[in-house]
């Protein structure tokens, strides 16, 4: 049976950062996240997303970065098992006017962490909803000895693996059946030491990626595609501090291109495929190139046939312009006529006359 406790569980994130004001106007706008105070001390503005607060933020000189809270069920052995597996206290367990605990420890390879205690039942645990922490990711220089450590002391475990090739492995890890996150030894260009990076929930990775720039952020990583089909971004806050945003796969639209144009390099961005030609009046613009074409082979026709009428016309006037001459050869024409009429009356009168 599933242990539903809070031991193991993220359960809460707290900035260090030298602008407390800033931070909270840089994350609003990226993530969403509204500031909210402290019933109990409101000098502690804490971060809240639309399921209520998250975590909180802390003006604190130093290197900026972000503390991810581990809850306990006994936070004295909690401690106690850090300190016996090689682990240190930077802070030891510190009473809170709400009756919970805390302290800030780190592991044996130096990556710090937080743990809670509350006496109050925290319920069943359910998924992460956008806006809230969906991922932790531990940068270290051993992963198979973090993943010792961190099993004795929450309970975790391995739950796969991925070959990231030069990399070498990514490991998941878990509890209760649920993935919680990854751990992976740093490559020796990556800055820093060993550290945890948190991922934030968001609805587009391109968009937040666009909102962190717009807001002075910078991206370090990303839009990358994760085993699974999930997208990642990371940044640096304005003021120093390194986070993440994660978008599920579940989030993604069907047929959604994974690729994120706004982040891969041209070189590698997949080309377009070439748009079909749009019918536009692609069947009309012949016809209209057809009737000019028919009205010249019209005129064409119409010229010869013209020429043809006019050669007739030219050959039957050539044909009675002879016989014209033939008549005048032999009647004299119109004149001869008349001589002819003039000489039959002459002869009709002398035959009169003989009478």
């Amino acid at each position: 049976m599933a242990d539903n406790t809070v031991r193991g569980r993220f359960v809460w994130h707290e900035l260090m950062t030298p602008d407390t004001s800033g931070a909270h106007a840089f994350y609003s706008k990226v993530v969403g996240w509204k500031t909210q105070p402290w019933e109990h001390d409101p000098s502690y503005q804490m971060f809240a997303a639309g399921s209520g607060p998250l975590g909180g933020s802390v003006q604190a000189a130093g290197a900026p970065h972000w503390l991810h809270y581990i809850g306990t069920t006994d936070i004295d052995a909690t401690v106690a098992a850090v300190k016996n597996r090689g682990g240190s206290v930077s802070k030891e367990v510190t009473s809170m006017p709400s009756g919970g605990k805390y302290a800030v420890l780190a592991d044996p390879q130096g990556a710090a962490f937080g743990v809670y205690y509350h006496p109050m039942d925290t319920g069943k645990e359910s998924s992460p909803k956008r806006g809230e922490f969906s991922w932790h990711e531990l940068a270290t220089s051993d992963w198979q000895a973090a993943v010792d450590f961190y099993s004795a002391v929450f309970g975790w475990n391995k739950m796969a693996e991925h070959d990231m090739g030069a990399m070498g492995k990514y490991v998941l890890f878990g509890s209760n059946g649920v993935q919680r996150g990854g751990m992976f030894n740093k490559p020796a260009e990556m800055p820093g030491g060993p550290a945890w990076l948190g991922y934030v929930r968001v609805k587009d990775v391109n968009d937040a990626v666009k909102r962190a720039k717009n807001a002075r952020g910078t991206l370090v990583n990303g839009p990358m595609e994760v085993p699974g089909g999930d997208w990642i971004a990371q940044f640096v806050d304005p003021y120093g501090a390194m986070f993440a945003v994660h978008t599920l796969a579940a989030d993604l639209k069907p047929g959604q291109p994974a690729a994120a144009p706004a982040a891969a390099p041209a070189a590698e961005a997949p080309a377009a495929a070439p748009a079909k030609p749009a019918p536009k009046k692609a069947a009309a613009a012949p016809k209209k190139k057809a009737a000019p074409a028919k009205k010249k082979a019209a005129k064409k026709v119409a010229k010869k046939a013209a020429k043809k009428a006019a050669k007739k016309k030219a050959a039957a006037k050539g044909a009675k312009r002879p016989a014209r001459k033939a008549a005048k050869k032999k009647g004299g024409g119109r004149k001869g006529a008349k001589k002819r009429s003039g000489g039959k009356k002459k002869a009709s009168r002398k035959a009169r006359k003989g009478k």
